[in-house]
């Protein structure tokens, strides 16, 4: 149903065990695209979803970071500490370019690990379709490089459809709120069996933040009154002249965060993760930006489960 997509990062994995059987239990299947060279936390994250009786997909052959030449050794992780996991799949990244002699390379290789293709660029659906016909599980679409011209080739598969509702800008930049996405709601319409998105850090992959002039929290939330439609609030800093004091910033913000889900009939799901920033709050502490991000993920995971649920 949900296929939430993240890259690899220390941050995104820690995210994903501590949703791990939330997602688990509401049926979400994580995409993780490894993107660090050490593969400790990968395996560790594996091990969480394997215990909490979930699924992933893990990309075997990264567009970014330190296996985007070579993915060898995902594959080598999958084959010596997944063997026979029927809940880990190997996720073939269809770039453009690519072709499709190594794919059928791929798909060979990580045949027990039921492979499935999530498309990115690559521009001949049709006779991939016809050379793959019945050896690939599930077929994932990246929206933005895949029209329902090249989606309807692969008609009769499981097929999930991936938006991404995340506009990013510089901190200082975003709104206050806009729309995120109502995929969610109409998947089913588009013809497909699931959806899935990049949560709150979209998919435009940076390997590290610049000083921190703005900081931003990033909130989801579902709007009853327009349909259940998601919406994100962008809470950022006061002050955004400066690159130090990134503490006091996150304070700012946290502040507007508070105040806004503290309002009557506010629609802010209270998560597990909305607990941790009013514990936050109450303390004046700053966790570090990289455990923030980590909280608005697992609030979006911990929101989407809750509508399902419903």
């Amino acid at each position: 149903m949900y296929y939430p997509y993240f890259r690899g990062k220390q941050f995104e994995l820690i995210a994903i065990r501590e949703t791990a059987e939330t997602m688990a239990q509401a049926g979400f299947i994580p995409i993780i695209e490894p993107v660090k060279e050490t593969l400790n936390g990968l395996e560790k994250t594996l091990k969480a979803i394997c215990e909490a009786k979930g699924k992933a997909i893990v990309i075997v052959n990264p567009s970014y970071g330190d296996h985007s030449t070579n993915g060898h050794n995902i594959s080598q992780l999958l084959k010596d500490s997944f063997h026979g996991h029927e809940n880990i799949f190997a996720g073939i990244l269809l770039n453009e370019g690519m072709d499709e002699e190594d794919i059928i390379e791929l798909l060979d290789e990580h045949a027990e690990h039921q492979p499935c293709f999530i498309h990115s660029g690559f521009s001949e659906p049709r006779s991939l379709s016809e050379k793959t016909n019945g050896r690939v599980s599930k077929h994932i679409f990246l929206e933005l490089y895949c029209g329902k011209l090249y989606r309807k080739h692969f008609n009769g598969c499981e097929r999930i459809l991936i938006r991404d509702g995340f506009k990013k800008r510089k901190n200082a930049d975003y709104p206050p709120i806009e729309e995120f996405s109502d995929l969610h709601i109409t998947f089913g319409e588009e013809g497909m069996d699931g959806f899935g998105d990049f949560l709150i850090v979209g998919d435009d992959y940076t390997e590290g933040g610049g000083p921190a002039y703005a900081v931003a929290i990033h909130l989801t939330f579902l709007e009853s009154k327009k349909e259940n439609v998601m919406y994100i609030y962008h809470f950022v800093s006061t002050t955004r002249d400066t690159p130090t004091d990134p503490a006091g910033k996150f304070g700012q913000a946290l502040e507007k965060l508070i105040t806004t889900i503290n309002e009557n009939n506010s629609p802010v799901l209270e998560t597990s993760a909305i607990l941790e920033f009013r514990a936050l709050h109450a303390k004046g502490h700053f966790p570090g930006l990289g455990t923030v991000k980590k909280l608005s993920m697992r609030h979006h995971v911990e929101t989407l489960a809750n509508y399902f649920r419903g």
